[in-house]
């Protein structure tokens, strides 16, 4: 275990019960939507192309309610069966084209990717919409775990020895919700600037390695609760890793305007070498 961080005292938001938590979280909708107010999921130019030729699909990893459950995946070309893979989850605005390209980005290191789909198929095109698909998606805690936990069944069952997850902002705390709910069968998570779960009792349930990846200048993520969070998994013996950068919210995406290009790539360069390291 990596003790990173000293203890500190969490936000009063992530030091509710569960039960609160699970109603106030939506208000990160809010606090999101300052960040991004104006903001628009506008491709920038930045090169991401992945390393190696890729290729990728649209797939069902899941049914609900007798309806399909489509995902973007993408792959090294000619990636062997057993591949190492990952659970990619999107930012606030949904699966857009810049989750694709994130998600063909990290294919290019090796990995089959699977993108997954918390909002029911809509994308947010500006702060406005994508408050409303955050807010409703946060609430249905119990579906969004259910999502995930299916997404990392579908990878197994394609051939995955290794499963690993990722994602920012809104998806940044629903990655590490995914390695609590895939308890062993996830082996890496990976968590840039979401929202900190600080319980004991959720936090248990952690059996991957965690990166946490997050900015000292974040106005919606108070480094506060960050360092609550690590406190508390470490007093769990958890083996985790919490690293803060001097840029904002948002820092990684270079499709919005808090984008910060040594930040983003340093924090690249943490996220393959973590994911080397646990998953191949």
């Amino acid at each position: 275990m990596r003790r990173s961080l000293p203890l500190a005292i969490a936000s009063l938001l992530l030091s509710m019960p569960l039960a609160a938590q699970q109603v106030a979280v939506t208000d990160d909708a809010s606090r999101m939507h300052a960040l991004h107010e104006h903001d628009m999921p506008v491709p920038s130019g930045v090169p991401t192309a992945p390393r190696v030729e890729v290729v990728s699909d649209t797939v069902t990893y899941m049914m609900l309610d007798g309806k399909a459950v489509r995902g973007f995946r993408a792959r090294p070309k000619g990636a062997k069966k057993d591949a190492p893979a990952l659970v990619v989850v999107h930012e606030w605005y949904g699966l857009n084209d810049n989750i694709r390209t994130a998600t063909q980005r990290l294919a290019g290191e090796g990995y089959v990717a699977l993108a997954v789909d918390l909002y029911n198929g809509a994308v947010a095109a500006t702060p406005d919409s994508a408050t409303v698909l955050m807010r409703a998606s946060s609430a249905n805690v119990a579906g969004n775990r259910a999502n995930l936990a299916a997404a990392i069944d579908y990878l197994r069952t394609e051939g995955a020895r290794k499963v690993g997850t990722i994602g920012w902002c809104f998806g940044g705390r629903w990655s590490l919700q995914a390695g609590l709910v895939g308890g062993s069968k996830v082996q890496a998570v990976v968590m840039y600037y979401g929202s900190p779960i600080t319980d004991p009792a959720q936090l248990q349930e952690l059996q991957a390695p965690l990166l946490g990846l997050f900015g000292s200048q974040d106005g919606g993520i108070p480094v506060d609760s960050v360092k609550a969070m690590a406190a508390a998994l470490d007093k769990l013996g958890k083996n985790e890793t919490v690293e803060f950068f001097d840029a904002g919210h948002g820092f990684a995406n270079p499709s919005g305007k808090n984008y910060n290009a040594a930040a983003a790539e340093a924090a690249w360069k943490r996220t393959t070498e973590f994911y080397a390291h646990y998953l191949k």
